[in-house]
């Protein structure tokens, strides 16, 4: 699946970036120093932060180091909480019940079920042009939200208060936890990416 290929090449270069950071440390500094550097190397200027548009390795790396979703991958990829404190699933696994823990974005605003719920939309919606919409096949109306046949606001994913996001499928997709960590279902702040429009994500 090509899904599982990209996600594996993603973390593959992870693990290498890891490896290569670690490795980059000051030997001379004391080993009693507060301070602690991490030199990170990649192949490439990083080509933009804008979670709905990235389809690098070096983009998905660099977003995997410096946000998070729902779910992310620890040691030996075995798929730990993240954002997500506990998880409900249906029997039937089409509905995804999810209970975010207490959190806030750099700039000091709160995160909320919201902000996946507005990330979401705008991956999906055809106006933003994301080559890794195909990905949502499977949460309910996103292919037909992607080809235009459905309004954006009728994918399968809502907001109930400010920590809880549920998630309906329309068939049970087996990988959809490992799916989560991928930096494509991350949530974005709609205030930070309106306000800087077609420049955001593209510099520091």
């Amino acid at each position: 699946m090509k899904f599982t290929k990209l996600f594996a090449a993603g973390a593959t270069v992870l693990i290498v970036g890891s490896t290569l950071a670690a490795c980059g440390g000051n030997s001379n500094s004391s080993s009693g120093s507060s301070k602690k550097t991490i030199n990170w190397m990649d192949s490439a200027e990083i080509p933009t932060m804008d979670i709905s548009k990235a389809t690098d390795v070096t983009s998905f790396n660099q977003l995997g180091n410096v946000e998070e979703g729902l779910y992310r991958l620890g040691n030996k990829n075995k798929v730990e909480n993240a954002l997500a404190t506990s998880t409900k699933v249906s029997k039937d696994g089409k509905t995804w019940t999810f209970t975010l823990r207490p959190s806030k974005w750099s700039n000091g605003n709160k995160l909320t079920a919201k902000d996946f719920v507005y990330s979401w939309r705008r991956t999906v919606n055809p106006k933003t042009a994301s080559q890794y919409a195909y990905l949502f096949e499977g949460i309910h109306n996103a292919t037909k939200i992607s080809a235009g046949k459905a309004p954006v606001n009728s994918l399968g994913i809502k907001a109930e208060g400010n920590e809880k996001l549920v998630v309906t499928l329309d068939k049970r997709i087996p990988y959809f936890k490992l799916l989560m960590g991928f930096p494509l279902f991350f949530p974005q702040n709609q205030k930070v990416v309106e306000a800087n429009g077609s420049k955001y994500g593209t510099s520091s």
